[in-house]
């Protein structure tokens, strides 16, 4: 992967940029599915019937590869059963009807100490029983990304900032509003994987945020200094915010691995296997709010916006939350033409085929499509012009997998290396036959493992 390609898309950011993180309104009922996740779905540790507290424990993680999940409500466990899924269609899960009380969980039991005086094992330990997992969209558990194995120097920390998706703001507006204490996360991170540099990677377009992230990394230094202490959690090596130029996919771990470090992540690897850890801001916020305020992580920043101007906001929502309670917080006219409601951004979110399904932890937002965004043209046959090959940052060839798949020529399809597919969207955006490349991949990955 000698060059990256990147396209520019139209970003729509300055829909919602502006607007301040709100609180939404508690949901009536929390919707919490048991696979949201990479890895093993949690283990139910409640009953039917079972009150609950904000906070409250309600599954467990099932194996390594996993995570807690917290109650995000307080009220009464009604149901343990199938429910919609945004990704994968339908997954079980544990339903609380709400008290309406948000009563959160004690956290008399945890025993006071300084945050200087945890050790990693301490912290790390903190973050997994947090149920903490990567809130940048690939949702893998934090503590499994800290704990790389045996043999791997992890000498680099990136906290990504990019936010190059379109439309999506809720990133930009947590590096304004808690830049502090993403910071303060950020050392916490560096010092359970025992790195000396962090880099934090922000694009271009996001000039205030460049500063107020830099602006805060002076006053933790200067607190740091005054207390007599380097870092204030151990960690003592260079922390550098840096600008990064504005196109997308940036904020693809490979590609912010190549741009910051001039690196590449080899195929079929991960950036640990060049010792180097990539994690999102709002991750690293919670992180922050696990070992400081032992917060479990129970809701989230996500960007709603799309066709509907006035609708548009960054909210702080409860994991859980149905879509149609969110529709209905932001104020959407429920006469209005709507032709697609997306989990995620434009590119890489997932088109909703019920609206009862619930907010996930790696949903970064809610994207409500008018007919302006409807395709016009029909899919024509591959006309070979290889701009999908030109936009692929992964240098793949997004038409032949994609023609292998047609054919159902699965050997063929997995010659050309589609789980290095970071299902970033660009070919099928660029593709002026209007091929569904992407879908395609994923189809492929699907039917590849299965043989």
């Amino acid at each position: 992967m000698a060059v990256i390609n990147f396209i520019h898309p139209p970003d729509y950011k300055d829909i919602t940029k502006n607007k301040r993180i709100e609180p939404a309104l508690l949901p009536k009922k929390a919707i919490l599915l048991l696979s949201q996740h990479t890895g093993a779905p949690s283990e139910p540790v409640v009953n039917v019937g079972d009150s609950v507290k904000t906070g409250s424990l309600i599954a467990q993680a099932k194996g390594f590869i996993s995570a807690n999940l917290h109650s995000s409500i307080s009220g009464k466990v009604l149901a343990i059963e199938d429910s919609p899924h945004p990704v994968i269609g339908i997954s079980k899960a544990i339903i609380i009807e709400s008290d309406g009380q948000d009563i959160k969980a004690s956290l008399d039991s945890v025993p006071a100490k300084d945050i200087q005086d945890l050790s990693k094992e301490e912290i790390l330990t903190l973050i997994k029983e947090a149920g903490i997992v990567g809130l940048g969209g690939a949702a893998f558990p934090a503590f499994v990304k800290l704990s790389p194995p045996p043999g791997k120097k992890i000498g680099t920390l990136i906290i990504n900032g990019a936010e190059c998706e379109p439309f999506l703001t809720c990133d930009h507006r947590l590096m304004l509003e808690k830049s502090k204490e993403i910071i303060l996360g950020a050392h916490l991170m560096a010092k359970v994987l025992g790195v000396k540099d962090i880099i934090i990677g922000i694009e271009e377009n996001k000039t205030d945020a460049i500063e107020s992230m830099k602006s805060a990394l002076f006053r933790v230094k200067g607190e740091a200094q005054n207390h007599s202490l380097r870092s204030g959690t151990g960690h003592g090596g260079e922390v550098k915010v840096m600008s990064l130029k504005t196109r997308y996919p940036q904020g693809g771990e490979k590609q912010l691995v190549k741009t910051l470090l001039n690196c590449e992540v080899p195929s079929g690897g991960l950036p640990l296997d060049i010792g180097v850890v990539v994690n999102n801001v709002q991750t690293v916020f919670a992180v922050y709010e696990a070992v400081y305020l032992r917060k479990p992580l129970y809701e989230r920043v996500i960007t709603v916006s799309g066709s509907f101007s006035n609708t548009a906001k960054n909210i702080l929502v409860r994991i859980g939350t149905p879509i149609k309670d969110i529709l209905d917080y932001s104020g959407l006219d429920q006469s209005a033409s709507i032709y697609k409601v997306l989990m995620g951004g434009p590119m890489t979110g997932v088109a909703q085929y019920d609206l009862n399904a619930p907010v996930i932890k790696g949903a970064s937002g809610l994207l409500i499509l008018g007919n302006k965004f409807r395709l016009k043209d029909e899919e024509l046959d591959c006309i070979r012009c290889s701009r999908c090959i030109e936009a692929c940052p992964a240098g793949l060839m997004p038409c032949m997998i994609g023609l292998g798949v047609k054919k159902e020529k699965f050997d063929i399809a997995a010659s050309y290396d589609p789980f290095d597919c970071i299902e970033c969207g660009s070919c099928s955006f660029v593709c002026p036959s209007n091929i569904p490349l992407v879908q395609l991949i994923k189809l492929a990955k699907v039917k590849i493992k299965r043989q």
